[in-house]
């Protein structure tokens, strides 16, 4: 058979009219946004000689909260008073390692807002040559809400990295959450169509696929921040090495074991010990804290109820040029089509004439490429990364492939939208702690009512 007969598996239509109202959503911010409101006074900057303790204001409708006063006190008992800027940021120097307290003056709130009692004052390890961020959660009308986290959509945490309750639903967290799931979906895109291409040519579930995130957000940190090259050749750097070590790991790993027909089972229970081994080598190596690929503080734009970063938006254009990248290569390019069609049915693409082992090479190279990228925007997007990120965001990648039908890059792309959508809009109902039970339960649907999932095809078992 030639490989121009290999039968098309280009998305429904529906699902490209779904994208297109995505990106079109997206891309609002894009055309609408001017530029960002300066804070009142001179951000801090993380150097050599001094770390920063920074963090976002803003109502329970999402409103930046200009001249609040915040009290820092340092290890020896020094306190410092900032006051936040325009756009509601406020930023403090670390000028030693050590527990700082930041207290909010409750004096110099507007009207009608209110702090937690139990989040103020907020305590935390600050470190010279980093930047830590704080959150204080305020409450107006019995509403409870959290200030935005470095200004993104990214989901709240607390000074101790854990997650926070958001209450209170409104039309602006509504359009908020939206766009915030809307952009989470496609940087968690860039690693499940990785996961789903390599289910689909060699029928393994690979569980240290989210290894393959984390080992992108830390080779990012490692050239950017402890060897000071710039951020774009850092994140491009990154990029190529993850890809190398998915075309090291076929070569080194499975393809001795496919050689020895080793079954898809052993060869799945080989990666969940690759998967430990490779996390806590993550975690031996850079700790257990957060890693800043970037320190300095973001730029804030805001459009209407919609606030985000300027790092957060340019994510998104790379995100999206890398998608469409992908979609070309499988759709348009020889070894795209060679590689839907060693999917579709390796038999019969090898006697078609296919290199399948090949195909399968370059597949496992392209999916550690995406996963890579997808860690250093996760890990721009989530101002941080650190060693078990990609173990964390394992669960909604295998929600969002098996939503789109196991093996179908496109049905990845969906299914991952939908997740992130799914994730943040979570949110508005239960706490931010359990916003991840979502797409476990609709994996558990997916399996009970439609087991090939969106753009996947029913088969015959048996």
């Amino acid at each position: 058979m030639r490989l121009a007969q290999v039968k098309d598996q280009t998305p429904h239509r529906w699902v490209r009219r779904l994208l297109a109202v995505a990106l079109t959503v997206i891309a609002l911010p894009t055309i609408w946004a001017g530029p960002a409101s300066a804070a009142t006074s001179e951000p801090c900057v993380a150097d050599a000689t001094q770390g920063c303790l920074e963090g976002f204001l803003r109502s329970p409708e999402g409103q930046p909260l200009v001249g609040v006063v915040l009290k820092v006190t340092d290890p020896s008992g020094k306190t410092t008073s900032v006051t936040s800027g325009d756009n509601g940021s406020w930023s403090a120097p670390v000028p030693a390692d050590g527990e700082y307290t930041v207290q909010l003056d409750v004096s110099t709130l507007p009207a009608g807002q209110k702090a937690t009692p139990d989040k103020n004052p907020l305590k935390t390890q600050a470190r010279v040559g980093s930047t830590t961020s704080l959150l204080f959660s305020l409450t107006a009308g019995g509403a409870s809400a959290t200030a935005a986290p470095t200004g993104t959509a990214s989901p709240s945490t607390d000074s101790e990295g854990n997650a926070t309750s958001s209450g209170g639903v409104s039309w602006n967290r509504v359009v908020q959450q939206a766009t915030s799931g809307l952009i989470f979906g496609l940087l968690l895109a860039l690693a499940s169509i990785g996961l789903s291409l390599i289910y689909g040519t060699t029928g393994l579930s690979n569980f240290a696929h989210g290894e393959q995130v984390t080992l992108g957000g830390i080779l990012a940190y490692v050239f950017c921040q402890l060897v000071g090259l710039p951020l774009v050749l850092s994140a491009i750097i990154a990029v190529i090495l993850a890809a190398a070590s998915g075309w090291a790991q076929d070569a080194w790993i499975w393809h001795p074991l496919r050689k020895r027909r080793i079954g898809p089972t052993q060869q799945m229970i080989v990666t969940i010990g690759l998967s430990m081994a490779l996390q806590y080598g993550f975690q031996f190596f850079f700790g257990g804290d957060k890693l800043r690929i970037v320190t300095t503080t973001p730029e804030v734009i805001t459009v209407g109820p919609v606030t985000f970063t300027r790092t957060t938006l340019i994510s998104v254009v790379i995100a999206i040029v890398a998608l469409g990248a992908v979609s070309y290569f499988l759709l348009a390019t020889r070894i795209g089509r060679a590689t839907r069609a060693v999917s579709d049915s390796p038999a019969l693409a090898a006697a078609s004439g296919i290199s399948v082992e090949s195909i399968i090479r370059i597949v496992w190279t392209l999916g550690a490429g995406l996963a890579g990228l997808g860690g250093v925007l996760m890990g721009l997007y989530l101002n941080a990364t650190n060693w078990n990120m990609g173990g964390a965001m394992l669960l909604l990648m295998f929600s969002a492939v098996t939503l789109g039908g196991l093996g179908a890059a496109f049905g990845a792309l969906a299914g991952s939208l939908v997740i992130g959508l799914v994730v943040e809009m979570s949110s508005l109902v239960i706490p931010n702690d359990m916003r991840y039970a979502g797409a476990l339960l609709i994996l558990i649907l997916v399996l009970l009512f439609r087991p090939q999932g969106i753009l996947g095809r029913a088969e015959r078992i048996g």
